[in-house]
């Protein structure tokens, strides 16, 4: 069999990637497994481990990505208006899947919850638009939206 060349190869991991993507944000991490990308893009099993050996390596990826959709319908023109937009986008499916995922891996005892930065790259948007305030703002909202989503779901988050 030919080499693959690096575009056909590129052109793979980001279809791999935009499945995991969706179904992390549709499933959920636990359920999101390489048998499922492989059904969802047509990749065997072996060609998705070939380029993400582990599970965790799509976290990885996809954080920045993750990151971007978290912030993109927050309002950072002013404290309440970060709440505000806050408890709106709590009650979209996306962005409260974002914030379960966080909780997920919080609470795994498998994942190192060091290496994922999602909330991090929140936290230097909020201290540049909105400084220390803005963290303890997030803070608070973060707290608030663990205790909704419990409540929502009736399970652990």
């Amino acid at each position: 069999m030919p080499k693959r060349s690096k575009a056909d190869t590129k052109q793979t991991i980001e279809q791999i990637l935009a499945a995991a993507l969706q179904q992390i944000l549709s499933m959920g991490y636990d359920a999101m497994s390489y048998s499922t990308l492989s059904q969802t893009t047509g990749v065997s099993r072996t060609g998705i481990s070939h380029h993400f050996p582990y599970k965790a390596d799509f976290l990885n990826q996809l954080e920045p990505k993750l990151a971007a959709l978290l912030i993109e319908d927050l309002d950072f023109s002013s404290i309440e208006s970060l709440q505000k937009s806050w408890h709106s986008a709590l009650e979209t499916e996306q962005f409260s899947a974002i914030l379960k995922l966080f909780f997920a891996i919080c609470g795994s005892n498998q994942l190192n919850t060091a290496q994922y930065k999602i909330l991090t790259l929140l936290n230097e948007k909020v201290a540049l638009e909105l400084g220390t305030p803005g963290e303890s703002a997030v803070d608070t909202l973060l707290g608030q939206s663990a205790t909704f989503l419990f409540k929502q779901n009736g399970t652990r988050v």
